[in-house]
């Protein structure tokens, strides 16, 4: 495996452009296109090990998202949905993994480096990995410390909001270092407005007198797959969630509740922002009713929502 990072081990196998390869040997030429100009699109999904096995959670979403991101990019993916579903699959089923986080990628090859990507094929690309809570497990339980960023999110008129592609992320990378050089876990950006908008990597929502709040799509927002989950969660259970709602910086500091949610983030608290306490400081009960509805659905331990899971027969 030589110097495999810790994040990765248990891992042996890429899938790329049809075929399955060693870990090792998914390689690029340096002088590819969308490595220069952050042309490729891309998505999260996990795998849960439930009840019932383990199970892709909500692919179909996130597979039209990541065909729809491309169009705007002016890829053309070669791979119907139902093959990169059944590669997915059984990139799982290879490497012996029930619990993982996927990460298929579309990005432009080796072939012209002008801006414009020219005649450089467009490639695909899907890996698989064991992945806990992104922010660390003691964050699904007392919540993580939170700075508003100086960077702000770009706005659609600048990089469509509803594509989730390569280069953009580079706005949430400096978002995210400015809070944890400053000793916090997270950041939320504010829109060009100066209304709040998300975190590096997750939608945001707020609780207020027994409400829930979470910014719209026109805040330039990523219309999140989990974040839709919770509100249908959220609804089910007989909450008011105000869907499309503008939210200022201030009403952050006087919230009773807010939290995070995305794939890799899942339910995560927040205790504070800007190092002023959020509520009790800790996992508001409203967002741990949430939080506790939300794992009972990935482990299916109801059986709710079943339509939201492809499972794998292993």
């Amino acid at each position: 495996m030589g110097n495999r990072p810790e994040m990765f081990e248990g891992t042996d196998t890429i899938w790329m452009d049809g075929e399955f390869i060693d870990w090792e040997e998914a390689q690029v030429h340096v002088l590819t296109h969308s490595l220069h100009y952050g042309t490729g699109v891309f998505e999260g999904a996990r795998c849960y090990d439930t009840s019932q096995g383990p199970a892709l959670f909500r692919w179909e979403p996130h597979l039209d998202r990541l065909y729809s991101s491309a169009e705007p990019l002016d890829h053309e993916i070669e791979h119907t949905k139902e093959e990169l579903t059944e590669a997915t699959i059984e990139l799982i089923k290879r490497q012996g993994l029930r619990s993982c986080y996927i990460r298929p990628l579309v990005f432009y090859g080796y072939e012209s480096l002008g801006v414009g990507p020219g005649d450089s094929p467009t490639r695909v690309a899907i890996a698989a990995w064991p992945w806990g809570a992104y922010l660390g497990e003691d964050a699904l339980q007392n919540g993580v410390a939170v700075k508003v960023s100086s960077w702000r999110k770009h706005a659609s008129s600048q990089i469509p909001t509803n594509v989730k592609a390569t280069g953009p992320y580079l706005n949430s990378m400096l978002a995210g270092e400015e809070a944890r050089r400053e000793g916090y876990v997270e950041a939320i950006l504010l829109n060009k407005e100066g209304l709040v908008a998300e975190g590096p990597g997750e939608n945001l929502f707020l609780v207020r007198d027994g409400e829930i709040y979470t910014p719209g799509l026109s805040q330039s927002i990523l219309d999140g797959i989990t974040r839709n989950s919770v509100i249908e969660i959220a609804e089910d259970i007989g909450y008011t969630v105000h869907d499309n709602t503008s939210i200022s910086r201030g009403e952050l500091y006087t919230a009773d509740e807010l939290f995070f949610t995305g794939t890799a983030a899942e339910v995560t608290p927040i205790s504070k922002v800007d190092n002023v306490e959020i509520g009790n400081g800790g996992r508001g009960p409203i967002t741990e009713e949430l939080q506790q509805r939300f794992f009972d659905v990935v482990d299916r331990k109801t059986e709710d929502y079943e339509e939201w899971f492809k499972y794998i027969d292993v």
